[in-house]
């Protein structure tokens, strides 16, 4: 081996190049491609060296590989073109569409178009994240249409590219086509589970708006009705709403069950015989068939009559006996909404006895409350109609009425004892003028007549006057006033009489009546008359008629046998009276 530089392929003593550029391959013919590297055109191959010499053709090339010193790299050979486009392949291009609307991007995987695999795949996994877990909402229409579109332009522009693109795998199209058929289940069954479980995320929702209106009733059921009405109608509310909104949901093939437990709570105080409390919550439910159809309802649209029949006579009758005043509207509903009703026919035998305990407490220890409560009675019985026993009420009202009127004699009388007099004169006065031939009508008179005097002398109250008259004491009466007056006395006897005015009398200023006063002594001819009256005390009141301002005048006398009596009615600022 000599120092000088040998080429790839042997020694360069005793060869020289060809024609051509030093270290170059002949012209037109391409050198071999360094000895292990395969290169365009050429099977990779190992180029052995033979001997020492330059392979035949290439002399004056320095051992090893390579140009020669000093010479650049040789230039790489264009890169030969690629394939030719396959042949248009229908059966292909509807492989690809389908694979591509499975939306699982696999048209795009077997053209290995991977952008477009890459977007169907995130699209998909947009989607799902969006729609699972399934609920009641749903997934946004929005949603599903911007998937969609995008499903159809992966299919269109699959199929325009997979028309000329053969396809990695398989390698018959029909194949890939019936693939793409078979995928397309993934969508549809997927769509199909979706609903599955959107629907049944629908029923749960569904059964826990009934569960909570089920708690709603639960609880208002420990309240009163009053407090607890908005309370069912919000449970009833949702009710109505399964029904109508929802009616083949199981939640809505549950209200009619849910239904016998609402009337239950709502009529509670029913049970418990608390008939006043139940009758606003029955009232309640007999309006429940407004909101849910009767079909849903079954017998419970009826089962609130009887009760609330029962809950208006048994609330009436115990007010009526406690003599309260409620109970003729509770009466007057049961007449009007039940006529026909057992209940119904209760009414009249309840008042009727009303009247007769009211009429005999009349004789009793509070007359007074017995006319007030006959007077009552009277109006509330008349306030009743659409009875079968209507005649029969108008009856008890009559009987009513006329026991209060009989009764105000007794009322009077208990008033005057009582000292209260302005109440007695006027039941007593009431009394008289309804009942001109009562028995007690002259003695009532009489009563009124001691009351009007024991007004302004108390003491002319403390005895109830008879219907006695006359005496063996003569007492004249007269009247020097320009006044007509009425006077009036009580005592042993009681009555009451008038005289005329005297028309030359004058009223008397306070200084005529300081000193040496006499009235009735100037000698006229005063209007004057004379009573006779028993010994005792008697009681007069001289009060001027008409409207004049004079005051009431009063005298107390005390009668005895033997003397003749004279009584003077005068004016002075107030009005008095002068006895000799």
């Amino acid at each position: 081996m000599s120092g000088d530089t040998q080429g790839p392929y042997g020694p360069s003593e005793g060869f020289g190049p060809p024609q051509g550029q030093p270290g170059q391959p002949p012209q037109g013919q391409p050198g071999p491609p360094p000895q292990g590297y395969p290169s365009p055109g050429y099977p990779a191959q190992a180029h052995p060296a033979q001997g020492f010499g330059a392979p035949q053709g290439y002399g004056g090339q320095p051992q090893g590989y390579g140009p020669p010193a000093g010479a650049g790299f040789p230039p790489l050979p264009p890169r030969p073109p690629g394939p030719p486009p396959a042949p248009a392949d229908g059966w292909r291009a509807a492989a690809v569409a389908l694979l591509n609307l499975s939306g699982l991007g696999l048209g795009y995987v077997l053209l290995r178009r991977w952008i477009g695999a890459a977007v169907c795949w995130a699209a998909t996994i947009v989607l799902l994240l969006v729609a699972l877990p399934a609920d009641a909402d749903g997934v946004s229409g929005t949603a599903l249409v911007a998937y969609a579109v995008l499903l159809v332009l992966a299919a269109v522009h699959g199929a325009v590219v997979g028309l000329r693109t053969r396809l990695v795998w398989p390698g018959r199209a029909p194949l890939a086509a019936l693939l793409g058929l078979v995928l397309l289940a993934v969508p549809v069954g997927g769509g199909v589970l979706y609903d599955r479980a959107h629907d049944e995320a629908i029923q749960q929702m569904l059964l826990d708006r009934l569960d909570k209106a089920d708690q709603l009733v639960a609880d208002a059921g420990e309240r009163p009705f009053s407090s607890a009405e908005s309370s069912y109608r919000s449970a009833l509310h949702t009710y109505s709403g399964l029904v109508a909104d929802h009616p083949d949901s199981r939640a809505a093939g549950k209200v009619s069950d849910r239904m016998t437990t609402f009337y239950e709570t709502v009529g509670a105080a029913y049970d418990k015989k608390q008939y006043c409390d139940a009758i606003p919550a029955l009232k309640y439910l007999r309006k429940v068939p407004d909101t849910l159809p009767k079909k849903q309802l079954g017998s419970l649209v009826t089962w609130p009559d009887d009760r609330l029949a029962t809950s208006l006579y048994e609330c009436g009758a115990s007010d009526l006996t406690s003599d309260g005043s409620a109970w003729a509207g509770q009466f007057g509903d049961l007449l009007a909404t039940f006529p026909e009703s057992d209940q119904a026919g209760k009414v009249e035998p309840a008042v009727g006895s009303a009247v007769t305990k009211a009429a005999k407490g009349v004789h009793g220890s509070d007359p007074c409350t017995a006319v007030d409560r006959l007077k009552g009675l009277s109006s509330q019985i008349g306030s009743l109609s659409g009875a079968k026993a209507q005649d029969a009420l108008d009856a008890d009202a009559s009987r009513a009425d006329r026991s209060a009127s009989t009764g105000g004699y007794a009322c009077g009388v208990d008033q005057y004892k009582d000292g209260d007099f302005d109440s007695a004169m006027t039941t007593l006065n009431d009394f008289v003028d309804a009942n001109k031939h009562d028995k007690n009508a002259a003695r009532a008179k009489k009563i009124v007549i001691a009351a009007e005097i024991a007004k302004t002398t108390p003491a002319a109250g403390k005895h109830l006057p008879t219907t006695a008259s006359g005496g063996s004491i003569s007492v004249t009466v007269e009247n020097d006033s320009p006044d007509e007056i009425t006077v009036l006395y009580t005592g042993p006897v009681t009555g009451s009489f008038t005289l005329k005015a005297c028309g030359s009398c004058r009223s008397y200023s306070l200084s005529d009546t300081l000193v040496d006063f006499k009235p009735c002594s100037s000698g006229k001819n005063y209007p004057k008359r004379t009573i006779s009256l028993p010994a005792g005390t008697t009681y007069f009141l001289h009060k001027p008629k008409g409207d004049s301002v004079s005051t009431p005048g009063s005298d107390t006398a005390k009668l005895r046998s033997g003397y003749i009596y004279t009584e003077c009615a005068y004016v002075t600022q107030g009005f008095g009276t002068s006895s000799g």
